[in-house]
């Protein structure tokens, strides 16, 4: 929760300006008390249906993150053995574990069975066989969910979009029913369900009335055929405005009456694995301005880089920007291009993005920005990984310390022929 206070930006009960003092910029600052409301927000939103929701742990894995999920009641969505381990490690039991990804390796299939977590979502007829190998090997079964690509059109970024005919993701609807009749005869295999994610940033219902009916229609294919369809993972999707939306996107509510509507009569249990819509906007990353080019075009550089936040530069979203001291009421908004330091052109956040007048030293808070900004994050040009503060009521913790330049070179090893190479000339 963040807003002004006698003009200083505030998370919570804790000013800004504060933590910036504390730990130095830039710095991303979450808020325990919106991670929870949005939580509790989608859950209530959902109660009636009684699902498992499993936040989607890629959004941001900090251990101090998960385990504030955990708490709450949250399974936990992972897409590769180190996010299984983050989540066994913060306290999420194996039995609301959701092992997703497209391309999980054997190994991390044999962690998955290790744990005996809730549920594998398996990507393709390869990846079925290879776990019941696996599976029938260790004299275990595994409980398996098929992924449908729905093959739907999408009016969201190219790079978050996952159900489209020819993308990566599932196997395509045409062919789930022959696929999961295999997995019923397969050694090691227990076919429980179906699940679907068409990307997150789906700015309208529309395209997931259609994935969705499409996933009900082949539970009641499939159904009729004799088999056993027990579950529907929904995965995740909804949308948060990075700046205003107009229309504003769907709400809880309005989602959950979408999923009654196709889902209501089919008796199944029903898995959700939202990430972005929990943890985007309990987030800022805080930054300082550098410099301030004056002259022909604005441009306003800050200590923050793409390696900080890259999102811009990925997928062209463009994060709204406010001042940490708040500005006058009437203070004109000028237009700059807002930068940061890393030597590439693509290391811009917003395009003449209009500000109130900005001095060097002065910090400014990229918001919405507590999803996929941490996790992604780079060391490139041998920058330290940006710390992270969780903030709860008046009271604020480094969750993930900004790492020293000497322990970033220590990560570094010379062999020694390199030395006896030097020595001999």
């Amino acid at each position: 929760m963040f807003d002004y206070r006698d003009g200083e930006l505030f998370a919570e009960n804790v000013a800004v300006a504060r933590v910036a003092a504390a730990v130095g910029t830039p710095f991303y600052l979450y808020s325990s008390a919106s991670f929870a409301a949005q939580y509790e927000a989608l859950a209530g939103a959902l109660a009636p249906l009684r699902p498992l929701i499993c936040y989607a742990i890629k959004a941001n894995s900090n251990q101090a993150v998960l385990r504030l999920f955990a708490g709450l009641g949250a399974g936990a969505d992972v897409v590769s053995e180190g996010e299984l381990r983050r989540a066994l490690a913060a306290g999420f039991s194996p039995q609301r574990i959701v092992f997703s990804g497209v391309g999980k390796t054997s190994a991390e299939l044999a962690a998955a069975l290790d744990a005996d977590i809730h549920q594998i979502n398996v990507e393709s007829v390869s990846e079925l066989r290879r776990l019941s190998e696996l599976a029938a090997a260790r004299e275990q079964t595994a409980r398996v969910a098929l992924r449908v690509n729905p093959s739907v059109v999408l009016d969201t970024h190219r790079g978050v979009a996952t159900g489209r005919h020819g993308d990566k993701f599932g196997i395509h609807h045409d062919e789930i029913v022959p696929a999961y009749r295999l997995a019923a005869q397969l050694p090691g295999i227990e076919p429980v369900g179906l699940t679907v994610h068409i990307g997150s940033q789906i700015k309208e219902l529309g395209p997931s009335r259609e994935a969705f009916r499409r996933v009900a229609d082949l539970v009641i294919a499939l159904r009729n055929q004799g088999q056993n369809v027990e579950r529907v993972d929904l995965g995740g999707g909804l949308t948060i405005p990075y700046r205003d939306a107009i229309p504003p996107p769907a709400s809880p509510s309005e989602y959950a009456a979408l999923v009654q509507e196709i889902f209501g009569s089919l008796n199944v249990a029903l898995e959700f694995e939202p990430g972005r819509f929990l943890v985007g906007p309990g987030g800022i990353l805080v930054t300082t301005v550098v410099t301030v080019k004056e002259g022909g075009h604005r441009v306003i550089v800050v200590d923050a880089a793409m390696n900080d936040l890259v999102r811009p530069a990925m997928y062209d979203i463009e994060h709204a920007i406010v001042p940490v001291r708040e500005a006058a009421r009437r203070a004109p908004r000028i237009p700059a291009d807002i930068v940061g330091p890393v030597c590439e052109s693509t290391d811009t956040f917003n395009r003449s993005y209009g500000l109130p007048p900005i001095e060097e030293g002065d910090l400014v808070a990229f918001t919405v920005a507590g999803a996929y900004g941490a996790v992604m994050s780079s060391t490139y040009n041998t920058r330290p990984l940006v710390p992270e503060v969780l903030v709860d009521g008046d009271r604020f913790a480094v969750i993930r310390a900004r790492p020293s330049y000497d322990e970033m070179l220590a990560l570094d090893l010379t062999p020694d022929w390199i030395g006896d190479r030097e020595a001999a000339r």
